[in-house]
């Protein structure tokens, strides 16, 4: 055979297995709201930029009739491209090849895709959008869902992994994502769940559907399985885009720099916060008036929103914020705030980004609901992580720091580097009132007027314990700035502590109270 008939059967090769599940699959596709895998890929890396491997990949199942059925790539694509001109490696399955169901040759182009991420320490990203494991393939699909998983962990901590669902994501193909750093969910099309409707209304009698089950506001609300939610898959696309340029390509890199910008002159630090301790106020804006161009990109903003993680940059630098949010339940710790940020926490530190705390809180959440849900463990997750963080941890008490909380948001006992409070700075054992009925208790309840003599014991508590002067005394603070000081302090302190070491006692690993 000539070169020219070679190429020309090269080209028509090519040209079926872009047909990916035919024609008709395609429009099913559309008519979904769906791009195809291939429109997702081009979608995200830069022009022109994507190499796929393994087009002709195809199954080597020979039950169920497997064995005339030719299922071009075997339903999912894998390859190398660029965003913002640096290498990443893509995986995207294609449901218009058998539902994107996961036989072993599928699993091993994924495997194949990870390794390569992996060995050249660059950001690996998967599109799912899949039926679930191919039943015809039997046990060989789970050991394709296990290897997955393996490869999972070993890039945990070295590449950032993003997981993009962008249609069903069902049964054990759900562990792949949740092991993964960050998950994106698109409304009305990702669906993520362990056990599907039909099975629920089998066992349990119970009409649920897949969008209350396990859809994108579900997991970006609820379960806090999702980072973040977009509203369509281009939006979903310009936030993977957006994350890529707040963190280094793996762990032994810094983020890229970009040129330092001031705050943007609206964002007035010392007209946030609210007099009255009492009175809420949103602890974005404070980040807003200390980062560069008050830009700050926030991570699971709908779930546990009693506690705000996120990236900004400080003079071109990515910077990780960890800040209790008054609005909501006076920004208390409970069990998911404390999950959502060590988390956060722990990937600040793997990728060796610095983390600056925001604390405004009265302690952990009480009650019998807290106490049953385990907030002693899950709260015990967040000291934990603040205390195996080795980046630089800088901690700004705004107003409340009480009791338990108080310590756990990165306090100097967590060994933060720098501790600053503003004036503002309440730090004590519990707050004033609830610690004056008990510290003064006989006195209140045996004088003339009880709500006068509460008042005056409140009053006296509050002068002092409740400042910031007392902590500042034994050095748990290393001074007391007015607000607008907040920005120059933090870039002071991030600059000083740009070549950090902390050395740990060598162990394999610790055990964290997952």
């Amino acid at each position: 055979m000539s070169l020219k008939r070679n190429i020309l059967d090269l080209r028509k090769r090519k040209e079926k297995v872009l047909q990916g599940g035919g024609e008709k699959a395609i429009q099913k596709q559309v008519a979904m709201g769906k791009l195809t895998a291939r429109e997702r890929i081009t979608s995200i890396v830069d022009e022109d930029s994507f190499h796929e491997y393994d087009m002709f990949v195809e199954h080597e199942a020979r039950d169920f009739g497997m064995e005339k059925k030719q299922l071009h790539g075997d339903g999912v694509i894998i390859g190398t491209g660029t965003i913002y001109g640096q290498p990443v490696c893509l995986f995207a399955q294609d449901f218009t090849v058998a539902g994107g169901s996961l036989g072993l040759m599928h699993a091993r182009k994924i495997t194949k895709i990870m390794d390569h991420a992996l060995k050249m320490r660059v950001p690996l990203i998967g599109i799912n959008d899949s039926g679930g494991a191919r039943i015809q393939e039997g046990v060989n699909s789970l050991a394709g869902y296990g290897e997955i998983f393996f490869r999972n962990t070993l890039a945990s901590g070295v590449i950032p992994q993003l997981s993009v669902i962008l249609g069903p994501c069902a049964g054990g193909a759900v562990y792949s994502p949740a092991l993964t750093d960050f998950v994106f969910v698109v409304e009305n099309i990702s669906k993520m769940f362990i056990t599907g409707p039909e099975v629920i209304k089998t066992v349990l009698g119970e009409e649920i559907s897949m969008e209350e089950l396990g859809g994108a506001k579900v997991h970006s609300e609820i379960t806090g399985n999702a980072h973040f939610y977009a509203q369509n898959e281009l939006e979903c696309f310009e936030q993977i885009k957006k994350l890529l340029t707040y963190i280094p390509w793996h762990n032994e890199k810094k983020a890229r720099p970009f040129p330092p910008k001031p705050p943007k002159a609206e964002y007035k630090i010392e007209e946030i916060v609210p007099h009255d301790p009492t009175q809420p106020y949103d602890i974005r804006n404070v980040i807003r008036a200390i980062s560069d161009d008050s830009d700050f990109f926030e991570v699971m903003e709908g779930f546990a929103r009693n506690i705000v993680i996120g990236f900004g940059r400080m003079n071109g630098e990515t910077i990780g914020f960890v800040a209790n949010q008054p609005l909501v339940l006076a920004g208390v710790l409970d069990c998911d705030s404390s999950d959502k940020a060590a988390r956060f926490i722990r990937y600040c530190d793997a990728f060796n980004i610095p983390i600056v705390t925001l604390e405004d809180m009265p302690g952990y959440l009480p009650g019998v609901d807290q106490e049953h849900a385990g907030v002693i463990r899950h709260g015990a997750k967040i000291l934990y992580a603040y205390s195996e963080a080795t980046v630089p941890k800088i901690t700004v008490i705004v107003r409340k720091a009480y009791g338990g909380g108080y310590i756990a948001m990165n306090s100097r006992h967590m060994k933060a580097d720098f501790m600053f409070a503003w004036p503002t700075a309440e730090i004590a054992v519990m707050g004033p009132e609830g610690a004056a009925n008990i510290i003064f208790r006989k006195e209140i309840m045996g004088a003339e007027d009880p709500d006068a003599m509460r008042k005056e014991k409140v009053a006296e508590y509050k002068e002092k314990f409740a400042n910031p002067y007392v902590a500042a005394a034994k050095g748990y603070i290393d001074t007391v700035i007015e607000p607008e000081e907040t920005r120059k302090m933090l870039l002071h302190s991030l600059e000083v502590s740009m070549n950090k070491v902390d050395r740990r006692p060598s162990k394999k690993h610790g055990i964290p109270p997952f």
